[in-house]
Formats: C-alpha cells, sequence, structure tokens
C-alpha cells in the first residue's frame, strides 16, 4: 500500500468517526416543550369570610403540564399557610386562550379542609412569565356557618 493510499484510508476513518459516534451526535426528536407556568411559584393568600378578619398567610403553587393539553392543563399542588386555611391540595388548573402568557387562568377542585370535611376552591385570574394574579373562593364545610369565602392570591416565579 503506498503513502497515498495509507493517508486516503487514515483520512475516511477519521472521517467515519467524527460522523458516527466520535463527533456531535444528530438529535432524533425535538426535546419536549415547557410551559412558562412549569415549576414552583410563591406568594400570598388572603381570605375573607362575612363577619370574620381578613387573614393572609404564605402559599405556593407547583404547576405540572398535563401530557396531550398542548401545555394548557396542568395538575397543580396548593400548600397555604394562610392561618384559616392551612392546607395540602393536588387541583387543576387551565389556561387560556392560548398556552403564552398572558394568559387567563382558572383552577378549581377540592382540598382537606382543617375543619374535618371536603372543601371545594375556584380560582380566575391573569398569568403571565413571573406572576399571577387571581381571585380565590370557595366553599368549607358547606354544614358549618360561614363557610363560603372570597380572597385573592399574588404568585410570582
Amino acid at each position: 500500500m503506498t503513502a497515498y493510499s495509507r493517508l486516503s484510508v487514515l483520512i475516511t476513518a477519521s472521517c467515519l468517526t467524527a460522523t458516527c459516534g466520535g463527533g456531535t451526535p444528530v438529535p432524533t426528536s425535538p426535546s419536549p416543550q415547557q410551559s412558562f407556568l412549569t415549576g414552583t411559584w410563591t406568594g400570598t393568600l388572603s381570605i375573607e369570610r362575612e363577619g370574620e378578619p381578613t387573614t393572609s398567610g404564605a402559599a405556593t403553587w407547583t404547576f405540572e403540564p398535563v401530557a396531550g393539553t398542548n401545555l394548557q392543563t396542568f395538575t397543580v399542588t396548593i400548600r397555604s399557610q394562610n392561618p384559616w386555611l392551612p392546607m395540602t391540595a393536588t387541583v387543576t388548573s387551565a389556561i387560556t386562550p392560548s398556552n403564552q402568557p398572558p394568559a387567563r387562568i382558572s383552577t378549581t377542585g377540592s382540598y382537606p379542609s382543617p375543619r374535618g370535611c371536603t372543601g371545594t376552591m375556584l380560582s380566575v385570574g391573569t398569568a403571565d412569565r413571573t406572576s399571577i394574579d387571581a381571585d380565590f373562593s370557595g366553599v368549607d364545610c358547606a354544614s358549618l356557618a360561614q363557610s363560603t369565602f372570597r380572597g385573592h392570591v399574588v404568585l410570582s416565579k
């Protein structure tokens, strides 16, 4: 084999190594898209009840997208340290009109009440890349006096 032939074989082998395992891998599918809502948001939850003082406390909402929903529906874990409503619940949120901010956000579900029943809640507001500002209302232990509440939640990422 001549020196030229050997050089040709070495160059070919080097090129094959660079493209077949030794170089940068070629992606086979696109990376999954992320939502601006995904992750943990923190802030304050304030609650008002008729004839009672307003209470406020820390709140943490963690958003996880539901597969197959175009990043518009989320499972949300709410952790509230509001003195009247200390609880952890898993509920559902949806954003419209698209999966891009700013978006209208609606959150609904039930939660284990600290008063020994199951309460229901609804929150509607606006979400952008760094903040959520929404009303927060519900019924806690419908059989108890002053079980209806309304309030406000402000969260940031």
